[in-house]
């Protein structure tokens, strides 16, 4: 993670790694394994926009634990 977040111009102390990981955790089992490099994608560019990482995280959380499993994961 630290390489990469310099080859972005990114500070690694700025990645809260664990919160990440358990987010992304949350949506492989509550959603589905395919949603989440999309969905951490997204949610990357909401905080790019403005949005603090910790809101977006916390949305994301919400949104995977609220799923429901009739709902179409990718298009």
């Amino acid at each position: 993670m630290e390489h990469i977040a310099r080859e972005l111009g990114v500070d690694p102390a700025l990645v809260d790694v664990d919160r990440i990981l358990g987010v992304a955790a949350d949506v492989a089992h509550t959603v589905a394994r395919p949603a989440v490099p999309v969905t951490m994608f997204v949610a990357g560019l909401a905080v790019a926009a403005g949005r603090s990482g910790d809101d977006v995280l916390a949305t994301v959380e919400r949104a995977a634990l609220a799923w429901s499993s009739d709902e179409n994961v990718l298009p």
